[in-house]
């Protein structure tokens, strides 16, 4: 489980970002949709990190 910061962005737009991923961001016309971005940006992220070593 990781801690998700979840925030109104611009153009009506939610930004969702893990902070201890670095660069790992997503966002989504509702919250909703930037909780599933989120979640997919996540399980990418450690899944390069997995392949890098």
């Amino acid at each position: 489980m990781r801690q998700v910061l979840i925030y109104p962005g611009e153009d009506n737009f939610w930004v969702a970002e893990c902070p201890s991923l670095p660069r790992c961001i997503s966002q989504g016309e509702r919250r909703e949709e930037v909780i599933v971005n989120i979640r997919e940006a996540i399980d990418l992220y450690v899944e390069s990190l997995t392949e890098v070593g």
